[in-house]
């Protein structure tokens, strides 16, 4: 993480810079090279603005390094996660399965209370001989 953001400081001060190169340009030959006319001088209007030309490409080009940089360079979680769409595929029932419905087990303790367990109470297997006539 600081890594990150030295080189996000970095990235601050190097625009900071290149605003300031820029806007001491003049496409027109105006600017910090018009004030260094004279004949004496050890940088004339030419090599001054031969020097922000550079400055500028060179600071242009410092920023896309550091951008990459820090693009490389920013703090991730070592976690690997997964997305909530991968979870729920993950998660999702077969629609092509058969469903497997609850099913009652006969009580398997008392065999003679599940034998009898389709006859109601009081009728036998005797033709309803009770008051038929």
């Amino acid at each position: 993480m600081a890594i990150y953001t030295v080189l996000s400081v970095l990235i601050i001060l190097v625009s900071i810079l290149l605003i300031l190169v820029v806007l001491v340009q003049n496409s027109k030959g105006g600017g910090l090279a018009a004030n260094f006319t004279g004949a004496g001088q050890m940088m004339g209007a030419r090599k001054t603005t031969d020097f922000l030309e550079k400055a500028t490409w060179t600071l242009a080009a410092s920023i896309v390094v550091l951008s990459l940089l820090a693009t490389a360079a920013i703090p991730r979680k070592n976690k690997v996660e997964h997305s909530l769409i991968e979870d729920q595929v993950n998660r999702a029932v077969n629609p092509n399965a058969i469903p497997t419905l609850p099913t009652a087990l006969p009580d398997q303790n008392n065999p003679a209370k599940s034998q009898g367990q389709g006859q109601p109470q009081g009728q036998g297997n005797n033709g309803g001989a009770q008051g038929g006539k």
